[in-house]
């Protein structure tokens, strides 16, 4: 969903599957056996199951053959397979929002690769809540995906910046710990008489730009003692997205867009970090590609001065069952997980459900996945806590100090205390559809957002009614770890 060519070369990862490979033959031994798994058109995800697939051969004696799909094609040709009870694929690898439509049709993660080292290594969110359905491990996350913060370390770190900064807004300037600090640092750096703009984030309709929205949202409406109650009530399936926490999140999410280089309104994520990397604004959240192409001087303006942070917080968050704010007497600083990563599983109508799974526990091994993880073009981000320490791996692209605080953003996002995890529903595309476009009137100044939000509102109840709502509210407290009721 948001993938851009990075800066290293495919040769590491086949040297390094090579390496693997020369250990052993045929270990486990899959002479003869040829799995097919799927997924989108590459490079992204699709040749990060193509470079894996070349180790996974030399070292099992089995074959691989990837199939890819156009996006558009992709979930219809999985889920046709798997309704039908065809083995047409031994690996799907799919968005997290359509694991309610496969779960049924998915065998369970082996217990052997449920415990050991390798597996305590995944970030607990994803092992404990984005792999997990009803209480079954049913797939392998093999690409992370949370929003964090970049920001330019030359203009934060100039004296006069600082000096004046401190003087206009009484605080420093440095990261910004709350969304109102975030608003600060764009307005401060909002000069087109420079060339220089606030920040950057996706807007566009179609662009990626609910992800956007929801991560302003998230620090005003993910109640760290109410978990679940982001998107919709999840005792009774009414929808929160009109409520107060929503409505300021909305509206700084528009105040963002008009500090903003001029064509902002147009930007998906792939504009962003070229608006990063060329130098034009002062700070984005998004995805951690942003980082890893702001460093790669030979795609970067500002190689060298890229700094990372978590997304800022609040210390007041909407309480949508007793309907008022709570005040904190601190920032609670919440990760959200945009998209929420890539998900690679074995469907239960596979003839080799056993090669299957040795092929993803490959794909997703610490050194296979952690050398992904700086590829160019796999479009795989880090999702193992081993991803977020291996600062000699990561040196290869980032000075020091890049690393260190990339890295610490991305563990920071991964590990959070209070993490809101993205919507996961049947129909998902259908919900965010009705958002875009009340989201896309907001932000031309059609209707405001209370308006906008109303109208989104009445639209998801109305869908979720027509789905049936007693089956979306079990789906939806599936997604977010809750018990059935």
């Amino acid at each position: 969903m948001k993938r851009f060519l990075l800066t290293s070369t495919a040769a590491t990862l086949l040297a390094l599957a090579g390496a693997t490979s020369a250990l052993a033959a045929c270990e486990p031994d899959y002479t003869g056996v040829t799995i097919t798994a799927t997924t989108q058109t590459g490079p992204y995800i699709a040749s990060a199951l193509q470079l894996a697939a070349k180790g996974w051969e030399e070292k099992t004696c089995g074959k691989v053959n990837v199939v890819e799909f156009p996006w558009s094609e992709l979930y219809p040709k999985i889920v046709t397979s798997l309704t039908s009870g065809e083995d047409t694929f031994d690996v799907i690898a799919f968005a997290p929002a359509w694991a309610p439509d496969f779960t049924d049709y998915l065998s369970e993660m082996p217990a052997a690769m449920q415990k050991g080292a390798d597996w305590e290594d995944i970030a607990p969110v994803y092992r404990e809540q984005l792999m997990v359905w009803n209480g079954k491990v049913l797939s392998q996350t093999m690409d992370g995906d949370a929003h964090t913060y970049s920001y330019r370390i030359d203009l934060f770190e100039n004296p006069d910046n600082q000096k004046a900064f401190k003087a206009k807004y009484g605080h420093d300037l440095a990261p910004p710990k709350t969304w109102k600090e975030y608003l600060d640092i764009a307005e401060f750096f909002q000069q087109p008489d420079k060339k220089l703009w606030g920040t950057a984030e996706a807007f566009r309709r179609g662009g990626q730009q609910f992800w956007f929205l929801f991560s302003h949202v998230a620090g005003y409406v993910s109640h760290p003692d109410n978990p679940g109650g982001m998107f919709f009530d999840p005792d009774t399936m009414d929808a929160q997205v009109n409520n107060p926490g929503w409505v300021r999140g909305l509206e700084e999410y528009i105040r963002a867009s008009k500090l903003a280089p001029p064509n902002a309104l147009n930007f998906s994520f792939g504009e962003v970090n070229a608006a990063f990397a060329g130098g034009q604004v002062a700070e984005s959240i998004g995805w951690g590609d942003t980082g890893v192409i702001g460093a790669d001087p030979k795609q970067s303006k500002v190689a060298g001065n890229v700094g990372s942070a978590s997304l800022p917080g609040s210390d007041e968050i909407w309480n949508y069952k007793t309907k008022t704010w709570d005040k904190f007497d601190h920032i609670v600083q919440t990760s959200f997980m945009a998209f929420g990563g890539w998900q690679a599983a074995v469907p239960s109508s596979s003839k080799n459900q056993e090669a299957a799974w040795d092929y993803i526990k490959y794909v997703t091994s610490p050194a296979v996945s952690g050398q992904a993880a700086i590829t160019g073009g796999t479009g795989v981000n880090p999702y193992r806590i081993s991803h977020t320490t291996n600062t000699e791996l990561w040196s290869k692209i980032f000075s020091p100090r890049e690393a260190k605080e990339y890295l610490g953003a991305q563990k920071d996002a991964v590990t959070a205390k209070n993490t809101a995890l993205d919507m996961r529903l049947p129909g998902y595309f259908s919900y965010t559809e009705i958002l875009e476009i009340e989201l896309s009137k907001a932000l031309d100044g059609e209707v405001t957002p209370q308006q906008a939000l109303d109208t989104v509102a009445e639209g998801w109840n109305k869908l979720t009614d027509e789905f049936g709502r007693d089956k979306q509210l079990a789906a939806y407290r599936a997604s977010m770890g809750l018990p059935a009721k």
